[in-house]
């Protein structure tokens, strides 16, 4: 049994038999926003939100959902998917690890950033990546009465139905979140479903000149699930680990695997499985 904080421990005593099962989601340097956009909607949330940008096979820099949607407000046209190149849109704040890392320095950074995302050489030759998603694995075997009444409250960010999508887009990026929930719902949109109806019904915007005045109600919402008991961190990291759009609701908290990651520095969790 572990007695210390798990963040004290590195990546590889957390992650023994996975830590490098994830392989990165690659695009070249120099490839349109309308193909990144594209990538995103088919892994978005699935087990990365985030693909790696690559000049000449060496990773310079990250591109996600979060990327895409920034750029939306300056130029909400079919320009920006035809004929920007993900270069114009990625950061190159990414961090890359070892097996040693320990899980605080790799939450400390996220933390920074705000990306949960980091790449870590594999036995490849090459690279694999760990994501928000990865790192409920670490709490799934939490042995823990930590619950999610132990999480620390926030404000819900909401919508109503008369918001168009441009008021989506600038809630999400003015409280720095991904997903808005729907007033007094458990329904919400976040970016994987507004990147899926620009990559589906409208075509990456082409023949689309309103985009920002389109209403929210036009677009799909994804549903929460709501759960009536105050379960423990490993069992929450369980049901979040299995869902499509990993998000949970407990009376007026709302639960993501970015909450999970942020528990895991609670020097409260000392026994691991």
């Amino acid at each position: 049994m572990v007695k210390q904080p798990i963040s004290n421990l590195s990546l590889d005593e957390l992650l023994p038999d996975s830590l490098t099962s994830t392989l990165c989601v690659n695009i070249e340097k120099g490839t349109k926003i309308w193909v990144v956009t594209g990538m995103l909607v088919q892994y978005l949330e699935s087990f990365t939100d985030t693909v790696v940008v690559r000049d000449k096979d060496k990773p310079v820099g990250i591109a996600g959902g979060k990327h895409v949607i920034q750029k939306l407000v300056d130029n909400p046209t079919s320009d920006l998917f035809d004929n920007t190149n993900v270069e114009d849109i990625m950061t190159t704040k990414f961090i890359k690890i070892s097996k040693r890392t320990k899980l605080r320095e790799l939450l400390d950074f996220w933390k920074q950033t705000r990306i949960a995302f980091a790449i870590i050489p594999n036995e490849f030759s090459d690279y694999s990546e760990l994501s928000a998603r990865k790192l409920l694995e670490i709490g799934m075997r939490c042995k823990t009465d930590v619950s999610v009444c132990d999480l620390p409250e926030k404000k819900l960010v909401t919508f109503t139905k008369d918001f168009t999508i441009g008021n989506i887009i600038n809630s999400m990026l003015e409280h720095g979140t991904r997903r808005l929930l729907l007033e007094g719902t458990t329904k919400f949109i976040n970016d994987r479903i507004i990147l899926e109806k620009i990559a589906g019904d409208l075509k990456y915007l082409r023949g689309t000149d309103n985009f920002l005045n389109i209403p929210v109600s036009d677009f799909p919402f994804g549903e929460a699930k709501e759960i009536s008991e105050d379960l423990p961190i490993s069992e929450v990291s369980k049901l979040l680990y299995k869902m499509e759009h990993p998000y949970i609701v407990y009376g007026k908290r709302v639960v993501s695997p970015w909450d999970i990651c942020l528990c895991l520095l609670s020097d409260k969790l000392t026994e691991y499985e």
